[in-house]
């Protein structure tokens, strides 16, 4: 498998696998949301990433830029990630999320954001964001308090920085913040 920077060639592939793993329900929804993000100016700088298997694209991750209120901080936000439901549940999803995380700390990225499955992320180093002072764009009710989640890409960020989280245009809506 290898991963590479997606490019406009590859836009009709990363829809359809974002509707086909968020399945009939959301899939759409979700497909319109990468839809919007990717025409979204505020959400520039941003980092696309596809994975390919037999020259297929089989997986994508998008991180769009966000802000801490009141931070100069370089800051991203994760989502949607997404893999083609074959090809779920073999350590694609993890290998995309740490090549993004390895490029944006290239690009000097100090934090990245994610609401996304709490079982999940931690497992590639995301930790509580609320618990550490990072508030999310809207409210996430208590229940799901830890999908709400932050990770650091350079040693002691998080120790000087809290604040209110602002996202590009498309993303500041609060349907995208119910988990």
């Amino acid at each position: 498998m290898k991963i590479r920077k997606s490019t406009d060639l590859d836009k009709t592939d990363i829809l359809k696998i974002h509707t086909l793993a968020f399945g009939e329900k959301k899939g759409p929804e979700i497909a319109r949301l990468v839809n919007g993000l990717f025409e979204d100016e505020t959400a520039w700088p941003s980092l696309s990433l596809v994975a390919i298997e037999n020259k297929k694209v089989i997986g994508h991750i998008l991180f769009t830029r966000a802000i801490v209120t009141g931070s100069t901080l370089s800051t991203q936000l994760l989502g949607p990630l997404a893999i083609l439901p074959d090809f779920q549940n073999t350590g694609i999803g993890d290998r995309l999320i740490k090549e993004g995380l390895t490029q944006l700390k290239t690009l000097d990225v100090a934090l990245v954001f994610v609401l996304g499955h709490p079982d999940y992320y931690p497992r590639t180093g995301f930790k509580p964001a609320g618990v550490l002072g990072f508030q999310a764009p809207y409210p996430i009710p208590e229940k799901h308090a830890g999908a709400w989640m932050v990770q650091e890409l350079f040693p002691s960020t998080i120790k000087d920085v809290s604040g209110k989280i602002q996202c590009c245009d498309v993303f500041n809506q609060p349907e995208h913040w119910r988990e």
